[in-house]
């Protein structure tokens, strides 16, 4: 058995692997058709014209479901491993409400261009990097929580370091997109694709888009800890009924019996 066949490790590595390959080829599409700069363009940019916005936009939302998959299950396995300590469940719940926050702006993103509506794109990006944020702190909390019970110090060091990353990505890239859009450098600039490399504006415009590029894949990341966790765990689910048949009358309700089926390991 290869290591991403134990248990439900496939779901992180499923949504790494997607969610990079997303990003990599709408840039490679946008590329090869003119239509962003190479150097580093912002990673919406490279989902904003067809036909590039199509698959940035389908991929990015099977991401969003994958996202939601793995949020949940990493959920239930800590609340499997501490089912009478109040505090870790508490956080446990804020983090699963957080994380599906988290995806919904996701597919706010993948469906609302940045150059199409603005406002809603920002809306969707706040919702999955900003609450994203606080969700990676309530994980790594509860990996400081479940240390050294549960699992070792080193994997909270590992969660830690990557939240520091992530929120240094997101300082480094609201400061230069403020000093960005300030009006300093002119307006419009949400529809401008192509910079020149004299244009004034032009190193701020660099240190957002790298900013934005680093913020995605410190998230990325961060799921990337989960793998070890997730070899660790399987869900099952199971079918109750309670009669032979569909039929709405006495004789399809079972008062002693019930089916059990078992479905079989998600």
């Amino acid at each position: 058995m290869w290591w991403f066949q134990q248990g439900l490790s496939f779901l992180p590595v499923a949504l790494v692997v997607w969610s990079a390959a997303t990003f990599v080829f709408s840039y490679i599409t946008a590329i090869v058709l003119h239509h962003v700069d190479p150097l580093v363009p912002y990673i919406s940019d490279t989902g904003t014209i067809p036909p590039e916005r199509c698959l940035f936009g389908i991929m990015l939302n099977i991401s969003a479901f994958l996202g939601m998959a793995t949020m949940y299950v990493r959920y239930k396995q800590v609340y499997a491993l501490n089912p009478e300590k109040s505090k870790i469940i508490k956080l446990n719940k804020i983090g699963l409400t957080l994380g599906l926050m988290s995806c919904f702006g996701l597919c706010i993103i993948a469906n609302f261009q940045v150059c199409i509506l603005y406002y809603i794109h920002v809306v969707g990006a706040c919702l999955t990097f900003g609450v994203g944020a606080i969700y990676m702190l309530v994980q790594t909390v509860l990996s400081y929580l479940m240390q050294p019970e549960v699992h070792s110090k080193d994997i909270f060091w590992i969660r830690l370091t990557v939240l520091l990353w992530c929120c240094s990505s997101i300082v480094s890239m609201f400061v230069s997109s403020v000093v960005l859009y300030s009006g300093l450098y002119g307006t419009n600039l949400v529809q401008k694709l192509h910079w020149d490399p004299q244009e004034k504006g032009y190193t701020a415009h660099i240190i957002s888009t790298i900013s934005e590029w680093s913020l995605a894949f410190s998230f990325l990341s961060f799921f990337l800890t989960y793998i070890r966790d997730f070899q660790k765990i399987s869900l099952r689910a199971v079918v109750s009924l309670h009669g032979q048949t569909l039929y709405n009358t006495p004789q399809s309700f079972g008062t002693d019996e019930q089916t059990l089926l078992t479905a079989g390991s998600i």
